[in-house]
């Protein structure tokens, strides 16, 4: 079996950081270095150019993703350097036959990107014929959201194409190493590596599961195993971020300090400080979930202290966010158990039984259904809407990684401005 060639991409708008992060890839052991489709958005083919001038001995491949006029683009890309161009699939095929010729005029090779191709296995042995040298089969970022694996869209073209395949989509080590298993001669690997504060070490991983490539038996997570795991791993402020600045609860903070609290919700609506049917959510909570509580926005009166604290803690409930009040936080600080509120005040009210559970509530300005899923931390109180838990839960580990590399790079002493560009992407008006 030929060596698998590894092929980072920079899948970023600043071309300086590129080229940093290019660097720290071929260290560790990247093959062929991607031209992102964001950076020659935003840079142009002086992307190409400058990652050709600073790294000869390693292919460049543009990723044009080309859907008309193939011969100009592919012109384009080779005069710059690139050695590898990347057009649509589901382009025409006079499109596709274009490419081709321009590609075998100018000594360069074309990969064919599959992404929201219908019949993917049809498409290959078409472009294959057209005379396309590789074929990728990638599942773009925002189909990886909602669940869909480049893994998958590779094992339904084992066997099929007598083209190279390379394979893209949100790999890591373990699935790169899958995929070489699965036929895969070139892996694409894009977040994983160029989002990781060591880029070099996270290449090398790369490299050495593709090096020894193989499929480990895995235990399948449910959906809800897989949303809570990933919550797990991320801030408040990461889920934000991923719902573009929506859900964020208003005005609540944590009583216990930095305690966190992941789990769908179980809702009560009461009133005036009534403790009963915050109380009775209790037990019909089941472990792992977030009792949300409208105490319709009262703070002269609590509807939850320590007693009520205890009883969730010893039910498993992950935590207690209450558009209200609570009490006895001195003993549920001790407890270190995970209560939001939006005040704190000794009065108790009566168990009256007014309100119920489960029903949709306003909640600090958000609304919560049961089932939505609450991340809550020091830094506030998120609600995601239930049907979208998976994506958004996804979207906040990319955010996540993100942060990891800007992080770095401001540790080795540039400003955030500095690595954002915040002059070049300043709105214009």
């Amino acid at each position: 079996m030929a060596t698998p060639t590894l092929q980072v991409a920079l899948d970023l708008l600043e071309l300086d950081r590129a080229v940093e992060i290019a660097g720290e890839a071929v260290r560790g052991g990247a093959d062929w270095i991607e031209v992102g489709t964001p950076l020659i958005k935003s840079e142009g083919m002086q992307a190409v150019r400058v990652l050709r001038e600073r790294f000869p001995g390693h292919e460049i491949v543009a990723d044009m993703k080309i859907a008309d006029t193939g011969a100009i683009e592919v012109e384009m890309a080779a005069k710059s350097g690139a050695g590898i161009v990347c057009i649509l699939a589901d382009a025409d095929d006079t499109v596709i036959v274009e490419a081709v010729r321009s590609a075998r005029k100018y000594g360069v090779r074309l990969m064919a990107d599959l992404i929201n191709v219908a019949d993917p296995v049809s498409r290959s042995r078409e472009l294959a014929a057209l005379g396309v040298d590789y074929i990728n089969a990638h599942v773009g970022i925002d189909q990886q959201m909602i669940g869909r694996s480049s893994l998958d869209l590779l094992r339904r073209l084992a066997g099929e194409v007598g083209t190279p395949v390379a394979v893209a989509g949100g790999l890591d080590a373990e699935t790169a190493s899958e995929a070489v298993a699965a036929g895969a001669s070139v892996v694409i690997v894009g977040g994983n590596i160029v989002k990781a504060a060591d880029v070099t070490g996270a290449a090398r991983r790369v490299r050495e599961a593709i090096d020894r490539p193989e499929i480990r038996p895995r235990e399948e997570e449910s959906r809800d195993a897989v949303i809570r795991r990933l919550f797990e791993g991320v801030s408040a402020p990461n889920v934000t971020d991923a719902m573009h600045r929506k859900g964020a609860m208003a005005g609540i903070v944590s009583l216990s300090g930095r305690v966190r609290a992941v789990g769908p919700a179980v809702t009560v609506r009461t009133v005036a400080g009534d403790w009963a049917k915050p109380v009775e959510a209790i037990d019909v909570a089941g472990p792992g979930d977030v009792l949300v509580i409208s105490n319709d926005g009262r703070t002269d009166v609590a509807p939850w202290g320590e007693l009520a604290t205890h009883s969730a803690k010893n039910r498993g409930v992950s935590g207690i966010v209450i558009d209200g009040a609570a009490r006895d936080v001195d003993d549920i600080r001790a407890m270190g158990f995970p209560v939001f509120a939006t005040a704190t005040v000794p009065n108790a009210g009566d168990p009256k039984g007014l309100g119920e559970i489960n029903t949709e509530i306003t909640c600090c300005g958000q609304e919560v259904r049961p089932g939505d899923w609450i991340v809550a931390d020091e830094s506030g109180v998120v609600v995601v809407p239930r049907e979208r838990a998976y994506e958004v839960a996804r979207r906040a580990m990319e955010v996540r990684k993100t942060e990891e590399r800007i992080r770095e790079e401001i540790r080795r002493g540039k400003t955030l401005s500095e690595v954002s560009e915040l002059l070049k992407w300043e709105r214009r008006h």
